[in-house]
């Protein structure tokens, strides 16, 4: 007989749970964006004129904005609603009260400004979790301050530890500190959520970027010299950087001294391995630029796959350094299932799986207000106040396709 594999049920741990979205630019989405991959019912909530101001950063990519946006907000419904305007803050109050989680990212007092902060809300509906995104944090001299990711990257001293020993300081390339709060303002809300008593929660771009740098700043208050910037190399381990190659560029990464002695034997140099200057990883970091000096012009005479060839089989970890554009095309990449189609686009999927499937994003963003008449329906607003409050601005209601721009 023809033995059955039983067909693995989708992981949506969240399925049920509702969360009102009041996040825009990218560390919000983020966090909610994880949360609708596991199964909740994410909504969005938009100024009806403007939306997110994120759908406008960068080129037109899809039928509702940027490619920012796109791949911050897969997974939702938008409801384009106006919360300065009291039938707007009813409108919200209702949903609260339905919901299981909010989370905010408005400027330091707005939420309480405008009647929605968390004690507002949880007095309304006290198992909800409150998760609120800033830029400090809410206490200390800068806590009423705005903040976006590259400025919290100079604050925090990310950009000071980042470049060449020579040059000045320079953004890491990625969003780093947005998508990292993100993950842990999600991280968060799951815990509270599986606590199950309701919390408010408060995040920070700022916090989150120390958290970057915990090793850095424990070393300084213990009286230790502050880090300068070192390249691509690791301050703490030799040899660990990028070295040019005949054809490129090599990342390689001897981090004991198994794996020092194996690149040595390599690159036809045994001899420094048993050098007093590099016996133990302490020395070779003591005497960095004396064994870079050695090493440097024995790969640079090799072709980067004759040397990674024999780097792996040596055991030694090492990769080339790749654009994205090769990144995007590898066949390691690909073999992750990371790359999803969701209308017409490709997008980046969550990096994780369950019992061997691919969590997925379950929908394309959202169009500004392409759900507002059926959450409002869902909340027992009739059509003829769904009308009333569209003529009145207070809504936006959108009926299209969501098809990518071409």
């Amino acid at each position: 007989m023809m033995r059955v594999v039983p067909s693995v049920p989708p992981f949506l741990p969240l399925e049920g749970v509702r969360v009102l979205d009041l996040t825009s630019s990218l560390a919000g989405p983020t966090a909610t964006e994880i949360l609708a991959a596991l199964g909740a019912d994410v909504v969005k909530i938009e100024h009806p004129g403007r939306g997110d101001e994120a759908r406008d950063w960068g080129p037109r990519f899809f039928e509702g904005g940027s490619v920012m946006f796109f791949s911050a907000n897969a997974g939702k419904r938008s409801l384009a609603l106006d919360l300065k305007d009291e039938r707007g803050r009813d409108v919200l109050l209702r949903l609260a009260e339905r919901s299981d989680v909010v989370v905010q990212s408005l400027r330091p007092g707005t939420a309480e400004r405008l009647g929605i902060g968390p004690d507002d809300l949880r007095a309304r509906n006290s198992k909800l979790v409150y998760c609120t995104i800033g830029a400090f944090g809410r206490r200390g001299p800068l806590a009423a301050d705005p903040g976006y990711d590259p400025l919290i990257q100079a604050a925090a001293g990310i950009m000071s530890v980042t470049g060449e020993p020579d040059r000045p300081p320079v953004r890491v390339g990625v969003s780093l500190v947005d998508i990292g709060t993100g993950v842990w303002a999600a991280l968060a809300i799951v815990a509270a959520l599986h606590e199950g008593v309701g919390r408010t929660l408060d995040l920070s771009l700022y916090e989150t970027a120390l958290s970057l740098l915990p090793y850095q700043i424990a070393d300084v208050l213990a009286g230790a010299e502050t880090p300068g910037r070192h390249g691509t190399a690791f301050p703490l381990i030799a040899p660990y950087e990028v070295f040019p190659t005949a054809d490129g560029e090599l990342m390689i990464v001897a981090g004991n001294d198994r794996l020092f002695a194996s690149l040595c034997e390599v690159l036809g140099l045994p001899e420094l391995a048993g050098d007093p200057r590099f016996g133990s990883n302490p020395l070779r970091v003591e005497h960095r630029a004396e064994l870079v000096s050695l090493l440097r012009p024995r790969l640079a005479e090799r072709a980067t796959e004759e040397l990674l060839e024999h780097l792996r089989a040596a055991g030694v970890p090492a990769s080339p350094v790749l654009d994205l554009d090769e990144v995007a095309r590898h066949e390691q990449t690909l073999a992750t299932g990371m790359l999803q189609e969701l209308a017409g686009r490709t997008i980046v999927a969550p990096p994780l799986s369950a019992d061997g499937e691919r969590v997925l994003h379950r929908s394309a963003p959202p169009l500004l207000g392409e759900h507002t008449a059926e959450i409002l329906a869902e909340a027992d607003y009739e059509a003829a106040e769904i009308d009333r409050l569209t003529a009145a601005g207070v809504v936006r209601v959108v009926q299209a396709g969501n098809e990518p721009a071409r």
